[in-house]
C-alpha cells in the first residue's frame, strides 16, 4: 500500500517532533491564519474553530493525496483563555497567576482528506497542575524566551517542566498534539495511523 502524504499545518517544532517520534514524516506548510481575528466565549469551540481554519487553509492549496492536520492550543485557567503571551511582562504576570493553580490545556485537532474534502475534528483536554516557582525562577524562565512562543506560556518538554507538579491526561496534548486523538480522527477518515509510518 502507498503511504499517504501527511501535511502539518503548523510551524510548531514540538508538534513536528511528536509526529516524527511516532514514525510519521509530515511536510510542514504553515497556514497563515490570523489567530487574533477569532474570538469565542467557549474555549473548546475556539481552539476547534482555529484548528479547522488552519487545516482547511492549507488543504485548499493542495491537489494531491495529502492528509492535512491542523492544531491550535490554549490554556483555560480560572475561566480565562490564554494563548501565547503578548510579551515578557505578560508572561511574567501570567506565571505569577498560574502558581499553585490547576488549568486545562485544550488542543483543537482537525484532519482534512484533500482528495475527498472530508474532515474529522475534535478537542483534547489535559489537566495541568502548576507548581510554585519563585519570583526569581519565573524571571529567569521568562528571560529564556521560551514562554513567549507557546500557548499558556509554558511547555511540558522544556525549561518550565520543573515548575509543573503534574498532569492528568495525554502529555502529548500539552506538548502540542494528541497522538491517540489523531489516530481516532484518521480512523474516522478510514485511514490507519500505521499506513502513514515513514
Amino acid at each position: 500500500m502507498t503511504t499517504r502524504p501527511l501535511v502539518l499545518a503548523s510551524a510548531s517544532p514540538a508538534r513536528l517532533r511528536l509526529l516524527r517520534d511516532a514514525g510519521l514524516d509530515p511536510r510542514v506548510v504553515v497556514s497563515g491564519v490570523d489567530e487574533s481575528a477569532l474570538h469565542a466565549s467557549d474555549p473548546q469551540a475556539l481552539v476547534l474553530e482555529l484548528a479547522v481554519l488552519k487545516a482547511e487553509a492549507v488543504a485548499g492549496t493542495l491537489a494531491g493525496e495529502e492528509l492535512v492536520v491542523g492544531c491550535d492550543s490554549m490554556l483555560e485557567l480560572g475561566g480565562e483563555v490564554l494563548g501565547k503571551p503578548r510579551d515578557a511582562a505578560d508572561a511574567t504576570e501570567r506565571w505569577k497567576r498560574m502558581r499553585g493553580q490547576t488549568g486545562t490545556l485544550l488542543t483543537g485537532h482537525c484532519l482534512v482528506d484533500v482528495p475527498t474534502g472530508r474532515l474529522a475534528a475534535a478537542v483534547a483536554a489535559t489537566t495541568v497542575r502548576f507548581g510554585t516557582p519563585s519570583d526569581a525562577e519565573v524571571e529567569a524562565y521568562v528571560a529564556s524566551g521560551e514562554p513567549l512562543h507557546v500557548a499558556g506560556a509554558f511547555t511540558l518538554d522544556g525549561r518550565s517542566a520543573p515548575f509543573l507538579d503534574g498532569i492528568d491526561g495525554d502529555a502529548g496534548n500539552v506538548i502540542g498534539l494528541s497522538l491517540p486523538l489523531l489516530r481516532d480522527l484518521l480512523a474516522e477518515l478510514d485511514v490507519q495511523i500505521t499506513d502513514l509510518w515513514a
